[in-house]
């Protein structure tokens, strides 16, 4: 599935995610989720993000679910992707 208006982090997830800077190679967001906040399915790119505050985070895929536990100060890197995520 390709990138469109309605599943772009920015839109389908607003609530957690906010622009920070793009180029035509790199795109970078920065995710906030407070406790038992959802970003509703959006799509990702081949992605990494950088854990500033850790936590436990659910990504659900496509029907399948998998628990991250997220430690401060990691990189994590994920395959393109629609999910949601849930903390």
């Amino acid at each position: 599935m390709e990138m469109n208006a309605e599943n772009d982090p920015l839109v389908a997830a607003a609530n957690v995610y906010t622009f920070i800077n793009e180029n035509d190679r790199l795109r970078v967001l920065r995710v906030t989720f407070r406790p038992g906040d959802t970003a509703k399915t959006h799509r990702h790119p081949q992605h990494m993000a950088y854990v500033l505050k850790g936590g436990r985070l659910r990504l659900t895929s496509e029907g399948n679910s998998q628990e991250m536990d997220l430690r401060e100060g990691t990189a994590v890197f994920l395959d393109a992707q629609d999910h949601e995520a849930t903390n």
